[in-house]
């Protein structure tokens, strides 16, 4: 049995943030986005010094620590005054399948019933076989389909879900 200990992030964990979100969000959209667009992304939203200030802002909420190294981490916030939105989701992929996703999960609902969240919505890249799954047991339920344009002209297509929580 592993020891998961769910934290709050630390600024010198950033660097482990950026590594495990950049390769699940890769994960998530290879073959469906160009890899201009995705080092694009990536350098973006996954830089050292934009996940600092995403700590120090608070969007990243949780990480999972196993044998003192980050191996999953979440963050989202509440969007309206009773919406909570997750906005990341990954663990690292020697990781996966052994309920840490299901544990961050839960620190963040947890945290955002406490802001006085009564749903709970995430986008989830479409086809992802890991994320709409996982999404799909813990309650969420399918509500439209979104298409954005990238910078390189393709486009995204991420599904929104949502959940009542109590």
């Amino acid at each position: 049995m592993m020891n998961i200990s769910i934290e709050r992030p630390q600024p010198n964990q950033a660097e482990a943030i950026a590594e495990i979100c950049s390769i699940g969000w890769k994960q998530t959209v290879e073959g469906k986005l160009s890899k201009e667009y995705q080092s694009q992304n990536v350098k973006f939203w996954y830089n050292q010094e934009k996940i600092l200030n995403d700590i120090e802002a608070g969007s990243y909420t949780h990480v999972a620590i196993v044998h003192s190294k980050v191996v999953g981490v979440i963050g989202g916030a509440m969007t309206a005054p009773e919406i909570g939105e997750v906005f990341v989701l990954y663990v690292d992929e020697t990781y996966r399948y052994k309920g840490i996703g299901r544990l961050l999960l839960a620190a963040l609902t947890e945290q955002q019933k406490e802001q006085g969240a009564k749903e709970q919505w995430v986008s989830v890249q479409e086809d992802n076989q890991r994320g709409i799954p996982f999404y799909e047991a813990r309650g969420f339920t399918f509500q439209r389909k979104k298409i954005t344009k990238t910078d390189t002209g393709e486009e995204q297509v991420s599904l929104r879900y949502f959940r009542v929580i109590e």
